[in-house]
């Protein structure tokens, strides 16, 4: 535990450096406002306390009390605008330190409670507002508060994170007031300096509203590809690797979750938890781990619209008409991404487009998923005679080694399947645009010049240049937490390097259609685009473009009606 403290207090440090930091420093900087070390002390001491409680916590209060992360966001933006404000117009100074005052009658003087508390205000602003560099330490103790695990130890490692952040932030704030009280120049110039530090506290607010931010930080990378990389790799090492072990450890089995799979083989494996009971089935009536004693069980987390998930379908295909008959069941588990996955006839529909004919249950509720902790689609848990758990496999990949260890336990049932020839062939996928989510909960790398707005109409436009991995609407759309939804003529333009891109769509009744463009130019690359059209008539993953190599480029799509919804793309 000591060490995870340690190397969170220096990821906070070296947070600094990273292009995380550029937001808030004209915030920083403009608390450097000449009036002592109160302000500053305030800003950080605000800063701890707000990003603590709210990586923590945010994920519990949204649940709660039904209030959105953007309503907190929008609070803190107005905050830091007053506070820019106030550095302009006397008399909203005086104002703000009057109220200030009552709170903090138990300091010295007027001038270090205003300037204290006004800072420990700025501090919870930025708290909530800022987004860091994160790294395994601190992805871990988010995913905990994403589910609502906060213990002792995820506490005291996100104070050490937000300590180690906020002492370079102080030392540069202490040092900008001291030298606007000691150099001459400075000091003739204070309060002209105090009114260009309260432009530039509004701007960044206005910034940080219309998410200009987020551009600025794309900007910044796309011109220095290389700042910020390796700054979090002194974490990636074993002996941090095994306290983040402990940290995320079931409470079912200890041994069960997060370990690897060959620990897994040496200890000959742990219990696997049964199959929750409550979903259809398709190709076979229910089954459970208990009943499949003497026989290997494969269980896979899959979605039908995930590409990913899609891809490893050969594979599992194969395996099933190989080994059927020498003891191996395969169970798909259809746990959903998006909500139209959830309707039994269009998993059964993927079931006959894609010839899936071994067992399949659907896990609606992700009742399954949860039991086995899992966290990924498409995920593989190979289950011996025994009923215990003896290899996993997260992802797209190692087909020989995972069919290597089906023939292993296949065996141990006295089956004579080492004959068998072993030859399967990876997918190289050549992308580098992550998938791009198009509802309002997961949308990221959204570059319209308008803000998003939820679950009403708007009309968006597009920047004057669309940067790498980045999309943009054109004309009215609707955005929901899911999907997206066009009006008849808008437009959807994405910067992508891919070698395949692919969409989840669906019609609202119906069909629909839209254009595909890449580069400007009407184009049939995909199997589902006929003469530069793509028609939309179930709920699917559609194959839009499919290049001879993977190369960056501008997709556009024009859509000639208004009669679908589209929820992410994804890339191979």
């Amino acid at each position: 535990m000591f060490l995870l403290l340690i190397f969170a207090f220096l990821a906070g440090v070296v947070t600094v450096l990273s292009p995380c930091i550029l937001p808030l420093l004209p915030i920083i900087l403009s608390s450097s406002d000449g009036s002592g070390k109160q302000k500053p002390l305030g800003v950080v001491t605000g800063f701890i306390t707000s990003f603590t409680f709210f990586t923590l916590f945010l994920s519990l209060i949204v649940r709660s009390i039904g209030i959105s992360a953007d309503s907190l966001r929008f609070v803190s933006i107005f905050i830091l605008g007053v506070f820019g404000a106030s550095l302009l117009i006397p008399g909203i100074q005086s104002k703000i330190e009057i109220l200030f005052s009552r709170f903090s009658s138990s300091m010295p003087s007027s001038k270090n409670r205003t300037g204290f508390v006004g800072g420990f205000i700025i501090g919870l602003s930025l708290g909530l507002l800022w987004t860091p560099c994160v790294g395994p330490i601190l992805a871990s103790v988010i995913s905990l508060a994403i589910t609502g695990t906060v213990t002792a130890q995820s506490f005291l490692i996100t104070l050490a994170y937000a300590v180690g952040t906020a002492l370079p932030m102080l030392g540069i704030m202490i040092a900008g007031s001291t030298a606007l009280q000691k150099v001459p120049w400075l000091l003739r110039n204070t309060k002209n300096i105090q009114k260009g530090f309260g432009i530039l506290m509004i701007a960044t607010a206005v910034g940080i509203f219309f998410n200009f931010d987020r551009s600025f930080q794309t900007f910044i990378l796309d011109k220095f590809p290389n700042y910020g990389i390796g700054l979090t790799s002194f974490e990636d090492n074993q002996k941090v690797k095994n306290q983040l072990d402990k940290l995320n450890k079931s409470e079912t089995d200890e041994d069960m979750f997060g370990k690897p799979s060959s620990e897994l083989i040496r200890k000959k494996g742990v219990p696997a938890p049964e199959i929750i009971l409550g979903g259809q089935w398709f190709n076979s009536e229910p089954l459970s781990i208990s009943d499949l004693r003497g026989k290997v069980v494969l269980i896979d987390f899959w979605t039908y619209s995930c590409i990913n998930c899609q891809r490893t379908f050969p594979y599992l295909k194969n395996w099933w008409e190989k080994y059927q008959d020498d003891n191996l069941v395969i169970i798909g588990v259809h746990s959903p991404e998006f909500e139209f996955e959830k309707n039994s006839e269009n998993v059964q529909q993927a079931l006959n487009d894609f010839g899936i004919t071994y067992p399949v249950m659907q896990d609606n509720n992700f009742s399954t998923w949860k039991t086995y902790k899992n966290r990924y689609w498409p995920a593989k848990y190979l289950i011996d005679k025994d009923g215990n758990i003896r290899y996993t496999h997260f992802g797209e990949g190692d087909y020989d080694e995972t069919e290597k260890k089906i023939q292993e336990l296949l065996e141990e049932t006295g089956s004579e399947v080492s004959s068998k020839d072993i030859s399967n062939v990876d997918y190289k996928i050549k992308s580098r645009t992550p998938e791009t989510y198009l509802g309002y909960e997961r949308v990221a790398g959204f570059a319209s010049l308008e803000r998003v707005s939820r679950n009403k109409k708007n009309i968006y436009t597009l920047p004057s240049k669309l940067g790498s991995n980045l999309f943009a609407y054109e004309g009215e759309w609707t955005f929901l937490s899911e999907y997206s939804s066009p009006e008849e003529g808008s437009k959807l333009h994405l910067n992508f390097e891919s070698k395949e891109v692919f969409l989840v769509a669906r019609p609202k009744g119906g069909e629909s259609r839209f254009k595909v463009y890449l580069d400007g130019e009407l184009k049939s690359l995909g199997e589902d685009v006929i003469d530069g059209f793509v028609t939309v008539d179930s709920d699917k993953l559609y194959k839009i473009i499919n290049l001879p190599a993977s190369g960056r480029h501008e997709l556009q799509l024009e859509f000639l009606d208004s009669n679908i919804e589209v929820y992410a793309f994804t890339f191979g």
